[in-house]
């Protein structure tokens, strides 16, 4: 039994992150050990999460990984803790592009039957925000609103139009947060700035955040409705590699790799982190050492060489155009990548990591185990992605199915290999990626808690 709460909102943009941030770090602050999570797809958020909590932070993709792992995935992440905290995605009943409630913070609140806190942006009503609060508790019975924080509030009297207007909507305000340029967090071309970039500035945004919600939230309340929340009735996942995933997307219950496939000795598996790599789903390390393998993570921006006895390299998503000078200049480690793929060990490389693998980024030059090239673009690429894979690789056969999503401002030329990696079949039917030799490579991030033989197949080559 978890106590729980889903932090959710109208819409983007009306303070979800910096409430539940704040409400993370200031319930952690009060000696609770919370457990941090996200819906959807996003890695800058669970940054701050892990900021302000010490655990790492967890996503909740029920696109990605299937409906059926929310609430095992949420039993995992928050073993042991007192209370977690879930953030929502874009509006609450937003999800994934013409699929319905499918990812959408609604429906995971309801998979977890969590109670849900909306934050509004007030800054630009008064009564009307009762209509508002009524109409989002009301759309869906099975979604159980239990009460508003209203962010953005401008004064006293401000505050007091809305406190009555909202007496009449019967859910009860548990928090009025005022503006305050301490707790903002900048942003860029793909959302907030991580934590890894801005170490201090984030701590001191942060402790911000808690401050201002341990003012201005209820947190009696609010805990006590955390603790409404039934049981789950479910068992919590665990990081198991098995057999699901075929040709064809044809599916079977996963289970333990047998022990005669595992590996007699742990192959190093290098997975690149600092900050130009901070996109990764704490299962993946999980469901690598179920495999087998010893995970050393490395920074690209900093080590000269791969870990001592590498086998196998997984290069995640992140923002090398921000460092493609310094990853330039780290020339021994790029000749290192090189030699390494030329081997035909296996390598994984996601979004940023393809970049990495290019001849060039931005006319900077990178590892050049891909003849491509690479460069920013004005046009964002945004969404979930339902690939097959088109070629035998380190981390599938031809013909499986998984579930992924696109989000980069790059693009790199050409979009392809001789052998490419996934046919995407929308929003736009389309092949994409690289495979070459044991490199795939390709803008598609994955989430391996849904397909978890991916980590038992890259191990498998690695050994």
């Amino acid at each position: 039994m978890v106590a729980r709460l889903v932090i959710a909102a109208p819409s983007s943009g009306a303070g979800k992150t910096t409430v539940a941030t704040g409400l993370m770090a200031a319930f952690a602050g009060r000696g609770l050990a919370v457990s941090p999570h996200k819906v959807g797809p996003d890695y800058i958020d669970p940054g701050y999460h892990a900021l302000a909590t010490g655990r790492p932070g967890r996503n909740l993709d029920a696109y990605m990984c299937g409906t059926g792992q929310i609430a095992p995935l949420f039993l995992h992440g928050s073993r042991g803790c007192d209370l977690a905290v879930v953030e929502g995605v874009m509006g609450l009943y937003d999800g994934a592009a013409d699929q319905g409630e499918l990812a959408s913070t609604a429906q995971v609140a309801k998979l977890l039957k969590a109670p849900v806190v909306l934050v509004v942006d007030a800054s630009s009503q008064s009564r009307s925000v009762a209509a508002l609060v009524h109409g989002f508790a009301s759309w869906d019975p099975e979604v159980r609103i239990g009460g508003v924080i209203l962010n953005k509030v401008a004064t006293d009297r401000h505050e007091h139009l809305l406190r009555e207007a909202l007496g009449e909507s019967g859910v009860p305000v548990l928090g009025v947060l005022r503006r305050a340029p301490a707790v903002a967090t900048p942003s860029r071309h793909l959302g907030l700035v991580p934590v890894a970039e801005r170490q201090a500035a984030a701590v001191a945004a942060v402790a911000a955040q808690a401050e201002q919600v341990r003012q201005g939230c209820d947190l009696e309340a609010l805990l006590a409705l955390a603790r409404s929340a039934p049981p789950l009735g479910v068992e919590p996942w665990v990081a198991e590699v098995g057999e699901r995933l075929h040709a064809g997307g044809s599916v079977v219950p996963t289970r333990s790799a047998p022990a005669e496939r595992m590996p007699t000795t742990r192959p190093v598996v290098a997975v690149a982190g600092g900050a130009a790599f901070t996109f990764s789903y704490a299962e993946h390390t999980e469901l690598l050492r179920a495999a087998g393998a010893e995970v050393v993570t490395f920074d690209p921006l900093r080590d000269e060489a791969l870990p001592e006895g590498t086998r196998g390299l997984v290069i995640g998503g992140g923002f090398p155009e921000m460092y493609g000078e310094q990853l330039s200049a780290n020339e021994p480690l790029r000749k290192a990548v090189a030699e390494l793929a030329a081997t035909g060990a296996p390598v994984a490389a996601e979004c940023a990591g393809l970049l990495y693998l290019a001849r060039s980024l931005d006319g900077h030059p990178m590892c050049g185990v891909l003849d491509a090239d690479a460069r920013m673009s004005e046009r964002l690429t945004l969404g979930y992605r339902d690939a097959v894979a088109v070629s035998d690789s380190v981390l599938a056969p031809a013909g499986a199915r998984l579930r992924g999503h696109e989000f980069h401002r790059t693009v790199i030329e050409p979009g392809a290999g001789p052998l490419a990696a996934w046919g995407l079949r929308q929003p736009e039917r389309r092949v994409e990626g690289f495979v070459q030799g044991g490199v795939h490579a390709s803008y598609v991030h994955t989430h391996w808690a849904g397909s978890p033989e991916v980590a038992a197949r890259f191990v498998e080559h690695c050994a």
